[in-house]
């Protein structure tokens, strides 16, 4: 970030410091609420003046600078490339996912990701620096570095206060590498035996059980700087389908959907969830013609509108099977930002990549995208990455031992 925009947000922060950094949220307990029908809540003062600065940045952005901080990508390979400098530095891209196949040794990783910060150094805005890292098996941590159990072990400890801890676990190690980004906690519940894909990646089968566990996992990572992201909605614990590889479908009713898969997700929205993630799902009671992602209906009908969610919404990967099947990534991530969507996940494919950007720019010359519809993804964007005063400043190392020591104090038995 140049220094006339860090010096905006120095005066955010401090503001922000002044006025309390901490707003208090109304619990609902009683299992019969309807979930869709959530009150609205109007912007605090110290809101108010954030976004007033943010409203300046971002007129002062040019229209490419704008459309990259709408684009999450992936990266080939485990050191900086010329294709990762050109997507960072030439096309403004908002954030970059770290995943399996870039994560070698510690001392490496930490190595990639500082010069994504340095390469991104020029940019008015800083990157997002994500991973999913959720225990188990969904893992992105170097060897050496202890992993945590699977989310259905420590549903079966059903006790917030270990949750709690775990998010606290998750954010402090990753803020050692520099991430600001966790695509976690699931939020699905493990309705359907037969799913492929969520199993023990759930905290169980009870909706408020979920509910109740992720969103202390949720505030565990909060409280200690790191940006989760729940996940997928509107619930994948009832495909049969894995969407990696295929679109699945659901036929379940609205009224269970309201009853089960979408109790987690607004119990987290009236909890302060700043950032959701949208499956690539067919929900027929919903939209028959569109998966999530890419459905106006769900995307802004029902989780910005019914459930009254005001934060960052952003797709699963538009690189898999359940998307590339039936579309090109370009299409489906216009479509996806024309039902709502603020960030678009591309985790693979360089020249996807590039033209999902050229396409999103064309969009908004055809005008099928308004410049006022492209100002309010940017605005949310930037309003999170100022929310948790994220920037591109380097770390040195990464401490092994204090982060054996943290897990050892877990007490996860």
């Amino acid at each position: 970030m140049n220094r006339n925009y860090k010096f905006i947000f120095l005066v955010v922060y401090c503001i922000l410091l002044m006025s309390g950094c901490s707003q208090s949220t109304q619990k609902n307990n009683d299992k019969e609420k309807d979930v869709t029908n959530s009150p609205i809540t109007e912007p605090t003062k110290k809101e108010e003046i954030v976004l007033s600065i943010v409203e300046k940045i971002v007129d002062q952005m040019t229209l490419e600078e704008k459309v990259g901080q709408l684009l999450m990508v992936g990266v080939e390979g485990t050191s900086f490339s010329n294709e990762m400098d050109n997507l960072i530095r030439n096309y403004h891209v908002g954030g970059v996912i770290i995943m399996g196949k870039n994560v070698s040794t510690t001392p490496k990783l930490l190595q990639l990701i500082n010069d994504m910060k340095k390469a991104n150094e020029p940019s008015k805005s800083p990157l997002f620096l994500s991973v999913d890292e959720e225990g188990g098996h969904v893992s992105r941590l170097p060897a050496g570095i202890p992993k945590l159990p699977t989310s259905a072990q420590i549903g079966k400890l059903n006790d917030e206060s270990v949750s709690y801890r775990v998010g606290t676990y998750l954010a402090r190690v990753l803020n050692e590498f520099g991430y600001n980004m966790n695509f976690a906690p699931v939020l699905d519940v493990n309705s359907n035996p037969r799913n492929p894909v969520i199993g023990d990646r759930s905290f169980g089968s009870d909706p408020y059980q979920v509910a109740k566990l992720g969103i202390s996992t949720m505030h565990g990572m909060v409280d200690n700087g790191v940006i989760p992201v729940v996940k997928h909605f509107p619930g994948h614990g009832d495909t049969v389908i894995d969407s990696h590889k295929a679109l699945p479908r659901v036929e379940t009713t609205l009224e269970t959907l309201r009853s089960v898969e979408l109790v987690p997700f607004q119990k987290a929205i009236e909890e302060g969830a700043d950032a959701v993630m949208v499956a690539h799902i067919l929900f027929l009671a919903l939209d028959p013609d569109y998966p999530a992602s890419m459905s106006k209906a769900i995307i802004t009908g029902l989780l910005r509108n019914q459930m009254q969610f005001g934060g960052v919404i952003i797709t699963d990967d538009l690189t898999m099977g359940a998307i590339v099947n039936d579309y090109t990534i370009p299409e489906a991530a216009v479509q996806s930002f024309v039902a709502g969507s603020d960030l678009l996940l591309v985790v693979r494919g360089y020249e996807d990549q590039l033209n999902t950007f050229n396409a999103l720019i064309k969009a908004i010359e055809a005008g099928d995208i308004t410049e006022q519809r492209l100002n309010e993804s940017v605005k949310r964007i930037l309003m999170l990455k100022e929310k948790y005063s994220i920037s591109d400043e380097v770390h040195e190392k990464v401490d092994v031992d204090k982060i054996n020591e943290m897990y050892d104090k877990l007490q996860l038995n």
